[in-house]
């Protein structure tokens, strides 16, 4: 691939294009609001001027709801070889161009399985896609060179290629990513309007539960809209799940032992569920997560400290897994929860304790 065309100056667009300009190719940028281009090309993104002819690749980085009607326009303009997409739904707008009229074989939809919370340009990075899955979802109809320009990219994006059927992906990322923004937005609702006390407690759970209700509204509305069915399919178990749960706690309020023993049941199965679940959610380089042991540690909030923290674990020998800061309310201090291996954490605890750190249990 030497030549890419990126439609839409987004956080997507705009991340593949610095990962594509940073490795050689000659990359053109359009986007319906100039000035959205042009910030991108100022990044090192590439350039904003119009391919001179049919480039390698074109890539379309817009919502879900226009990616049928930007690609069949590109198409019709002979812009490019090949053409994918990489909005967040599969299925919908492929049918959606094929009922344009489009010629599929040049076509292949794909998905990056990366984000942020904040959108534009301006939130790309060339290292966005890094060792994240991006997902292929080619059909019989696919001419090899497209996939194969595919490939090309996911590689240069150093991302790890994912082939799967368009609609299966549809209700995979229903489960996995559409249904968890939904959750998480629904728990931080309920922080709008409570006691200040009460957002005052407020630990690493909640954090890290509503970390991503901070995204942009309106992009997830439109990515809910191109993936209803799904969606609504997930949260009708989740809903019954949650009648259950309430039914359980009314029966831990009952005074008759039998309700309350019923109560008891209802929610450690539910819990867990949630436990075996969570099991399944692949862990460090993609493998079965590891039950690794936490090394709490205080640490101020000054600068250096968390690079000398680091610096005394290699001295002693030992490989962070994982790391996790929980910030202390209202104090220059906070906890770093080290995860090591089980039989590393003595070791660990020790050598830090040795350098005058201050471990917690």
């Amino acid at each position: 691939m030497r030549t890419a065309l990126v439609i839409g100056a987004g956080l997507m667009g705009t991340s593949a294009a610095l990962a594509l300009a940073g490795r050689g190719v000659t990359v053109h940028l359009r986007d319906h609001d100039p000035t959205r281009s042009r910030t991108a090309a100022a990044l090192g993104a590439g350039t904003d001027e119009a391919p001179e002819g049919p480039v390698d690749l074109a890539i379309v980085a817009v919502p879900p709801a226009h990616v049928a009607t930007t690609l069949a326009t590109a198409m019709r303009e002979g812009v490019a070889r090949g053409y994918l997409d990489v909005a967040s739904v599969k299925g919908g707008p492929r049918r959606e161009l094929a009922a344009l009229g489009a010629d599929l074989s040049a076509y292949i939809g794909t998905h990056p399985m990366a984000g942020k919370e904040r959108s534009g340009p301006l939130a790309g990075s060339a290292d966005l896609f890094e060792g994240r899955p991006w997902v292929l979802t080619p059909t019989p109809e696919t001419a090899t060179e497209v996939l194969n320009l595919a490939l090309e990219l996911v590689a240069l994006c150093r991302a790890v290629p994912v082939v799967m059927d368009a609609d299966a992906h549809d209700r995979a990322v229903a489960l996995v990513s559409h249904t968890p923004q939904l959750i998480s937005s629904m728990v931080a609702a309920r922080l709008e309007e409570a006691d200040e006390t009460a957002v005052r407690l407020c630990g690493q759970g909640i954090r890290d539960v509503t970390r991503i209700a901070a995204s942009d509204p309106a992009m997830w509305v439109e990515i809910l809209s191109a993936n209803p069915g799904p969606v609504a399919d997930v949260l009708t178990g989740i809903a019954a799940d949650l009648a259950e749960t309430v039914e359980s706690l009314r029966a831990l309020q009952s005074a008759e032992d039998g309700a309350r023993r019923g109560g008891t049941a209802g929610i450690e199965d539910v819990l867990r569920r949630g436990n075996a679940g969570r099991v399944r959610v692949p862990g460090k380089h993609g493998t079965a997560p590891a039950a690794y042991e936490v090394v709490a540690v205080l640490i101020g909030d000054r600068p250096g400290e968390l690079a000398r923290i680091f610096a005394d674990a290699g001295r002693a020998g030992v490989n962070v897994e994982d790391v996790r800061i929980e910030h202390a309310t209202g104090q220059q201090a906070g906890l770093v929860q080290l995860m090591v291996e089980p039989s590393a954490a003595p070791v660990l605890a020790a050598a830090l304790r040795e350098r005058g750190w201050s471990i917690r249990q």
